[in-house]
């Protein structure tokens, strides 16, 4: 089986390689995904492959019915991009201005249409049936992966586990890495608005200052980390951007607004935690004679690799690139919405090699010089084909 399913993936390699080639150079921002919808749809329909549209927006859902007696496995591949203009210097640079795969979403989509590929010309040989989910607005919260699960994509039939793949410059193109249990880290986005009275800075005694009251709000709230949590309890809670309205060297402004991300890996200390976050906020600003109004967007939660069907991938990868390409993954603070899938079902979530120091294409996800090693390609249809097979 591996030699027929390597065969076929140096067979598809060539069109894969085009394929992601295009979805690169048209991005599509979350929950506009039409024209990549409508491209993935194209490429399906010209290998006869029947799929249902308009999941979630612009998702697709191909199911694979070898045999009703057969277990049935998931496979998803997110399509949407992010809002980053591209600095590469490359053929399939994005045309669409202000808009790029710099996560390697055009990988996955484009990986995933050589796996279904694969799987379509197997058939019955697989002993498998497979549902697979191009789905859209991984990027952007709620998550084009809780919308697809409202709408029942886990449903009629449901599946037995869940897989999926994403691109890790870190980790050379040839190899891949596995994590069992707890892997990603839950997400919450944090908006603040703290408002004062403004006035010249050289009479701060006739003000309330806003710029002080957020100041000693972002200093105080990392005690919620440093003496709150259990240390045992990987934590992050981060201040990115803070804007006033108004203000200058000799002006305090009247308000001013935060915002932040707050990321763990225990469901019940994230609850609390936000608690605690919102508490000492407003707190702060009373004290100081101002007000902080706060909103926390509940995100993605975490992620856990279930432990037997990671195992089972980890041996099929072993089997398919050899026990020296696969590695161990250390858990990870950022986020995906693939999460929720893995609150539901069984799942494994691993990285696919991507990065290439020798050919400098080194530069992380989310980054506008973002690339890959096409090699990385060369195995990815086939494994995640080959992985899904012994589920």
């Amino acid at each position: 089986m591996i030699n027929k399913i390597k065969a076929l993936a140096t067979n598809y390699f060539p069109e894969v390689i085009g394929i992601r080639n295009h979805l690169h150079a048209h991005p599509e921002l979350s929950f506009e995904e039409k024209e990549t919808s409508d491209f993935i749809s194209a490429e399906l329909t010209k290998k006869g492959i029947e799929h249902e549209r308009n999941w979630g927006g612009h998702g697709i859902v191909v199911n694979l019915v070898n045999d009703p007696s057969f277990p049935t496995i998931a496979l998803r591949a997110d399509i949407d991009a992010l809002p980053i203009q591209e600095e590469n210097d490359v053929p399939y640079k994005s045309k669409n201005a202000g808009v790029m795969h710099a996560c390697g979403h055009d990988v996955h989509s484009s990986s995933m249409l050589g796996t279904v590929f694969i799987l379509n010309d197997l058939g019955k040989e697989t002993g498998k049936n497979f549902k697979i989910i191009f789905q859209p607005a991984e990027e952007k919260l709620p998550g084009g992966a809780s919308i697809l699960i409202k709408e029942g994509v886990l449903e009629n039939p449901k599946p037995a586990t869940i897989l999926g793949q994403h691109v890790h410059p870190i980790l050379a193109a040839g190899k891949v890495g596995f994590r069992p249990g707890l892997y990603m880290a839950s997400a919450d986005e944090i908006y603040m608005t703290i408002r004062g009275k403004g006035g010249h800075a050289a009479i701060p005694h006739e003000n309330i200052d806003t710029v002080l009251m957020a100041s000693s709000i972002i200093v105080n709230l990392q005690q919620v980390v440093s003496r709150r949590s259990n240390p045992t309890i990987p934590t992050v809670l981060s201040f990115g951007k803070i804007n006033s309205i108004g203000g200058a060297t000799n002006i305090i402004p009247d308000e001013i607004k935060i915002e932040g991300t707050f990321r763990t890996m225990d469901e019940e200390w994230r609850a609390k935690a936000n608690g605690i976050i919102e508490k000492l906020a407003r707190e702060i600003a009373e004290s100081m004679g101002g007000v902080c109004e706060i909103e926390i967007m509940k995100g993605y939660p975490c992620l856990i690799n279930e432990v037997k069907s990671t195992e089972a991938a980890r041996q099929a990868a072993q089997a398919y690139l050899g026990e020296e390409n696969v590695v161990e993954l250390p858990i990870r603070m950022t986020s995906e919405d693939f999460a929720f899938y893995t609150q539901k079902i069984p799942a494994c979530f691993y990285r696919l090699g991507t990065g290439n120091v020798a050919k400098g294409i080194t530069s992380s996800v989310h980054t506008p010089t973002f690339d890959i090693d096409e090699d990385s390609l060369r195995i990815s249809s086939g494994l995640m084909a080959y992985i899904a097979i012994n589920q």
